[in-house]
């Protein structure tokens, strides 16, 4: 597990701040200590120590340097120009999730197309800050005022379109391969997939009818599909090859590396069970092969799933299982 994911790493607005004031002034007041993440560069990384004499101030060490502006130097610039260009309060007492600020720049990018079809509030939740629940925005006034500032609206509607379709994609110039996204995680970081020629479709949930808009002259690029490795997110997969089927083109799953976060199916926000009563939960056995399934009746046996957000999309693409692929062959030439 990539534990400098964003999606991993867990770390507030706060932290964010503090770190950066660890980068330009090599040391920080601000009381951060406790956070998962901030303890792993502390204890293991030793990036980060506490002064001697006075453990409440913590400073930067050798190499820290170097790893902010690797891992965090480019995201704070985009969170603080964000912040500026939207008026949105930003100060050390605002307790958004840097996944949330991520989520916050998607907003910006598609807000043309979100305040065409504009949801309720608890679809807006549910979909765009997925596995955070549907009453996530209504429970985070600030987060709410800052999605609404975004928009530029004041309220929700108080009733969904008739047809709601999202449909976001994340362009790419020369694109190598396609990867349709079950949910909008890699979506909200589209800089790693344009640097990877990548080009990105959201198919989520029942937005799955975006397929048949694929145009014939992208089938002949090699196709992958990413998803929750659930029984739903398994389910729509089979529905997307199958749809691609009758249009000629072969979808591929992604497999999740060795080493992903495996969750319980009862996880907070998590509605989907695997169905004991069928082999294979029902789903159907030759939609996958021999690796994927060895993990799918791994994850049934022992009631886990692996969420899509929680790996590397890339690494996914160039793994070791997919070296006879056209994936590898594009992203190792």
């Amino acid at each position: 597990m990539n534990r400098d994911s964003i999606y991993n790493r867990k770390l507030s607005w706060r932290h964010l701040k503090a770190l950066n004031e660890l980068s330009v002034k090599g040391v920080t007041k601000s009381k951060i200590r406790g956070n998962g993440y901030i303890e792993y560069l502390i204890q293991t990384k030793r990036f980060i120590k506490p002064k001697i004499g006075n453990l409440n101030i913590l400073e930067a060490q050798r190499g820290f340097a170097e790893f902010y502006d690797s891992n965090f130097r480019k995201y704070f610039d985009l969170f603080t120009n964000l912040f500026d260009s939207y008026e949105i309060e930003s100060d050390a007492k605002r307790r958004y999730l840097e996944e949330d600020i991520i989520t916050l720049l998607f907003i910006s990018e598609h807000r043309v197309s979100l305040r065409k079809e504009l949801s309720t509030i608890r679809t807006f939740s549910a979909t765009v800050f997925k596995g955070k629940g549907s009453k996530y925005l209504e429970n985070n006034i600030s987060l709410k005022n800052a999605v609404c500032q975004i928009l530029g609206i004041k309220e929700f509607p108080e009733k969904d379109p008739k047809n709601l379709a999202w449909r976001f994609v994340v362009d790419c110039v020369t694109p190598t391969a396609i990867v349709l996204c079950e949910n909008l995680a890699f979506l909200k970081l589209p800089w790693k997939a344009k640097e990877n020629n990548l080009e990105l479709w959201y198919v989520g949930g029942n937005n799955i009818g975006i397929v048949d808009d694929i145009p014939s002259s992208k089938l002949s690029l090699p196709i992958f599909y990413s998803c929750d490795w659930d029984y739903h997110g398994l389910r729509i997969y089979s529905s997307v090859k199958a749809k691609l089927k009758i249009k000629g083109a072969d979808l591929k799953l992604l497999s999740p590396p060795s080493d992903s976060l495996l969750l319980p199916v009862d996880s907070p926000n998590h509605n989907s069970k695997w169905d004991h009563s069928k082999p294979l939960s029902g789903l159907e056995p030759s939609v996958f092969n021999e690796d994927q399934l060895k993990l799918l009746k791994s994850l049934i046996q022992k009631d886990q799933w692996i969420e899509e957000e929680s790996n590397d999309l890339v690494l996914m693409l160039t793994s070791r299982p997919l070296k006879s692929s056209l994936a590898y062959k594009y992203f190792n030439a």
